[in-house]
Parts: structure tokens; sequence; C-alpha cells
């Protein structure tokens, strides 16, 4: 594993480069988990072309941010303080980390039209992307640019295609609150509220532009920082940034719907045997074990996405996902 590049997390960094032409406002974001730097090192391979002339911006800008959460990158670990990307917005009393870049970053977003931000993630499994909700004018996440993402995420040059991630987020915040109103209990602030579901690609879609979250691979994968590199070229290319060819479109297409979340009760809680996001579920198939002994099965065929067996008592344990026909 490459070992993270010295940042400063006395101030924020980004770099744009703008054309001779008008065209689109891209930013490209990487390490908003410090701990995920294949987006970084995929970014800063861009720049050497870009500043070698192998690469010209020839038309539009594009804005990197190589270590969005630089103090979380410079300790080597997800967070600061706590998740940049999670409840993604200024605010006027800023009291962590975290809240201070989002004060200088949401601002940067809102300037452009199309975000793609890098990720990695912890259990490995191929690239996936998590695109944003079909067109709608609804009360959580109303969005107009459902075919710009979707023609986005084809050319990214991967073929796992994820949606419903804030849809899904809202059900377990409902679950939250009417148990714990059932119960008497007092409610946490953060993972009882919709917006605490709000991160980067997010907040760019509630400012009117589109983004794509990419997870480039597992942590460590050393194929990673090559599929960040990809999609960064492809997406200058597909949106007109470069004059280089644009990269035919996703030929065989894997793309899923998350429908459901289920959060761990107690640390007890155990899962039936080593998941990974993406495992596929047969009707019936034990998932896991509460604490009291009640055990969870799949209800229908689908996979299981972000298990985490380290979760906290009354946050997201994993999630459940089924096939789903858009992108046919």
């Amino acid at each position: 594993m490459q070992q993270p590049i010295a940042v400063n997390p006395a101030h924020f960094f980004s770099l744009t480069y703008t054309g001779q032409r008008p065209g689109t406002r891209l930013i490209v974001t990487g390490a908003v988990h410090g701990n995920e730097i294949c987006g970084t090192q995929a970014i800063r391979r861009v720049l050497q072309e870009l500043d070698s002339g192998a690469l010209t911006i020839a038309a539009g800008s594009v804005t990197f941010v190589p270590t969005t959460n630089a103090l979380a990158y410079q300790r080597g670990q997800r967070m600061g303080d706590r998740n940049l990307n999670r409840n993604l917005t200024p605010t006027s009393l800023p009291i962590d980390y975290e809240d201070h870049i989002a004060n200088w970053l949401c601002p940067l977003l809102s300037q452009h039209d199309v975000l793609l931000d890098l990720h990695s993630f912890r259990a490995g499994s191929e690239a996936f992307a998590m695109v944003g909700p079909r067109n709608n004018d609804g009360p959580l996440e109303p969005f107009m640019h459902a075919v710009q993402e979707e023609t986005m995420v084809r050319h990214l040059g991967i073929r796992r295609f994820v949606d419903g991630w804030l849809s899904t987020y809202a059900i377990g915040v409902a679950r939250r609150t009417q148990e714990a109103q059932t119960k008497g209990l007092p409610l946490n602030t953060l993972n009882t509220d919709t917006r605490y579901g709000v991160g980067t690609t997010e907040f760019m879609r509630s400012c009117g532009g589109y983004a794509i979250t990419l997870e480039c691979g597992q942590h460590e994968d050393p194929a990673a920082p090559e599929v960040g590199y990809q999609a960064i070229r492809n997406t200058l290319s597909l949106l007109g940034l470069t004059a280089t060819p644009t990269a035919p479109p996703a030929s065989q297409i894997e793309a899923l719907s998350i429908y459901e979340v289920i959060d761990r009760q107690h640390a007890d809680d155990r899962f039936a045997r080593t998941w990974i996001s993406f495992d596929r579920l047969a009707t019936g198939d034990l998932i896991g074990t509460r604490h009291d002994g009640t055990q969870i099965f799949a209800l229908c065929d689908g996979f299981i996405v972000f298990p985490d067996a380290g979760a906290l008592p009354g946050h997201e344990w994993f999630y459940l996902a089924r096939e789903n026909h858009r992108f046919a």
C-alpha cells in the first residue's frame, strides 16, 4: 500500500484548468475519506499529464481536489473528527474539522456542473458506481439530470451501477425514529435525520448539477488507482473538455437498486458469515443473528451491500439490493 502523501490540514487546496472555449465545469474529488487514496493517486497522475502537455483542456474547466479531507488523509484514516460524506452542508457555527471543510467545499461544488467523486471500499469486490435517482419532483431528492448521469456512468470504464442510496437511507431514518418513539428513547440527531445521508453527490444534485460516486476498488487494491485514472480521462473526453476519443459505453451492465437498510441493534449481533459487498443472497439465506437469538433471513433473491461487522449499535449494519432494469 502506498503511503499517504504529506499534506497540510491547515488549509484547503484545489487546482483548476480552464480551456480556451466555454464548456462544462467539472470537479473531481479524492480522499473525501482519508484512507481512500486511490482517487488522490489517480488525480495526481492526470495532473502530471496536464502539466507536461500530454493532455490539454480544450474547453470548459476542470477542478481537482486531490485530498479533500487533509486531516484524515494525513492520519491515514477514514475521518478526521467525523464522516465528511454525511450531513454535508455549510454551517455558521463550525465545530469539527469536517465542518470547516464543508464551508469551503460546498460553495466550490456549487460553482460546477458535474462531480466525479473517487472512493474505495473496505471489503473487496469489483469497482462500482453510485448513481442518483431517476428524474422526479419529490420532496426528498428532486432531480432532472438522470439521462446525463446514466450516460456518464456508462463511459467510466466499469459495469456495475447502484442507485437508491438516499431513498433507502430515509427508510432507515423512519424506522429508527419510530423505534425511539415506541421505546421512549431520545433520538440520535445524526442518523434520524435524512440530511445525514447527504454527501458530496447529493449536495451537488441539490445545487442543480449531477454527480457520480465511483468506488474504484478495495482500499489496497493496486488496480484501484488505474480505475480512477481511466474514469477521469473518460469523463474529460465525454464532456468535451479534452479532444481525446471518447471511450465506448459499457456493453455488459449490472444495475442494482438498494432498497433496505438493517441496523445493528447490539454489540453481540453477528453475521452468519464474512460478507463482502455484492455477495449474492437467495431467498431464505441466513444473513445474521441478533443478540437475543433472532435470525435475519433474506426475504428475496438479491445482494448484500456495505456489510459492516464493526458497525456501532444503532447504526447501519448492512444494506440489501436487487437487480433493476434501469440501464436495459
